[in-house]
């Protein structure tokens, strides 16, 4: 049996007397108790709507206990969590691959040759080839954006990828 509608916390003017009588109070509760951290705002904000979606099963003389034991919980739970992610944090972590010492040197070798050889390309040539490789762009796309044609645009991406393999070889 629902409770009158003169005693419903569902009732929208008394649900707002009660955040304006409680709000702050719970705040300063919740941060006097656990600090800014947890960021006691957002809690008091939940209890409140948990406050709403039980409203019917709340009468108003215990709306305040229930707020404040609310609230109270769900920092309870946020410190439980950061316990848990703290724990998870200290765990070492595997960091084992399948590669070789030596495969990794001659990766960074190579890493090494391409910045030198990207950074022999004309300016031209190295924004065209990293927009299409890097980025993903298409030669339309790219002509777009420098103001110039499709065909300007394969001819300084070709010219890229010869000159690249080239100074590549050669280091």
């Amino acid at each position: 049996m629902s409770q009158p509608l003169k005693n419903n916390i569902c009732e929208e003017l008394l649900f707002e007397r009660l955040y304006k009588k409680h709000s702050k109070n719970l705040h300063d509760f919740l941060y006097y108790k656990f600090g800014e951290h947890l960021n006691p705002q957002d809690k008091v904000q939940e209890a409140f709507i948990k406050l709403w979606q039980n409203c019917g099963k709340i009468e108003p003389s215990k709306a305040k206990s229930y707020l404040f034991t609310t609230a109270n919980n769900l920092m309870l739970n946020a410190i439980a969590h950061q316990k848990v992610v703290l724990k998870y944090s200290k765990r070492p972590q595997k960091y084992s691959t399948n590669e070789t010492p030596e495969f990794v040197l001659q990766e960074k070798e190579y890493h090494q040759k391409l910045q030198k050889a990207l950074s022999n390309l004309t300016e031209a040539q190295r924004t065209a080839f990293l927009l299409n490789r890097v980025e993903g762009k298409r030669f339309k796309e790219i002509a777009d954006l420098l103001g110039i044609s499709t065909k300007a645009v394969e001819k300084r991406i070709y010219g890229a990828l010869k000159k690249l393999r080239k100074d590549i070889d050669e280091l």
